[in-house]
């Protein structure tokens, strides 16, 4: 029997190879990075039993998981950037990135915008704007998964698992830390509010030093936008408000710096064009729902 894997499962693949071997490379100077081995390594495996589970009987109650598995288990690597960077060891290109955000915008947007527009209000939307990245990512995957539309599902996947891939490949040989990291904290009355309390609790848990540039929520919230339309314009409408007010939230709260947001759109269009071109046999049918 050939091995076959689908396209989502193909560009987790390649990613985990690659970063396998940074990571082997890596552990000499961060031997915590062997972590980072053990994780990827483990991926390529469970790739491999998806792909032998018709041939394996013991295997074959993994198959309802294997639709949604690339995008969890690219998820559950996140914490490994930390790992190859040696906890933010590595020197990032912050000057160089801010370099370009001042040449293109004449400013520094990710400091100086919420500063020019202070505002509680505007504060607490844009900081509850940035938390809806949760449900805006899985929410194309999980509406195609409850309809039975499984050629949408798949290439939502592929779009939104491109968008992550892109990014993480950036954090990993190109570390931006970001506004969050390099500016001073907002000012206290700035933060005052439930949603920012629960942005930057969510961030103290969870942020990976390195890992600004271009911006994953940016990225992967246009991608899971741009990936709806395939399958529910109503549900794409909303979404796509949704990703427009995240990708205002990450400048206006001093989350990123607006070039990072700009990358994380230009990505998104990108990831959304492999998906497209990943199913060459099915785009007629695209509108079909």
């Amino acid at each position: 029997m050939a091995v076959t894997l689908k396209p989502a499962e193909r560009i987790l693949a390649g990613y985990a190879l690659v970063v396998l071997t940074v990571s082997l490379a890596r552990v000499p100077e961060y031997p915590a990075a062997r972590w980072a081995v053990a994780a990827h390594a483990g991926v390529l495996l469970l790739l491999f039993l998806f792909v032998v589970r018709d041939r394996t009987p013991e295997f074959g109650r993994l198959g309802w998981l294997r639709p949604v598995a690339p995008i969890l288990l690219l998820l559950a690597l996140y914490g490994s950037l930390d790992l190859l960077s040696g906890f933010g060891a590595r020197p990032t290109h912050d000057a160089l990135v801010l370099r370009w955000e001042r040449q293109l915008f004449g400013g520094e947007p990710g400091r100086e915008w919420w500063q020019a527009y202070p505002s509680r209000l505007w504060s607490t939307v844009l900081h509850a704007a940035y938390l809806s990245y949760y449900v805006i990512v899985p929410a194309p995957v999980a509406l195609f998964l409850l309809r039975g539309q499984s050629r949408h599902r798949d290439r939502a996947m592929v779009a939104i698992l491109a968008a992550f891939v892109a990014c993480y490949l950036c954090f990993v040989f190109f570390p931006v830390a970001g506004p969050y990291y390099e500016y001073p904290r907002p000012a206290a009355w700035f933060v005052d509010n439930w949603a920012a309390r629960a942005v930057y609790g969510v961030l103290s848990g969870g942020s990976s030093y390195g890992a600004a540039f271009p911006s994953s929520h940016v990225a992967a919230a246009w991608a899971a936008a741009f990936a709806c339309w395939w399958g529910s314009r109503k549900a794409a409408a909303v979404l796509t408000v949704a990703a427009a007010l995240l990708t205002v939230s990450v400048v206006y709260c001093q989350m990123h710096y607006a070039i990072d947001a700009l990358a994380g759109l230009a990505v998104a269009l990108v990831a959304t064009a492999i998906a497209w071109w990943s199913y060459p046999n099915e785009r007629r049918n695209a509108r079909d729902n």
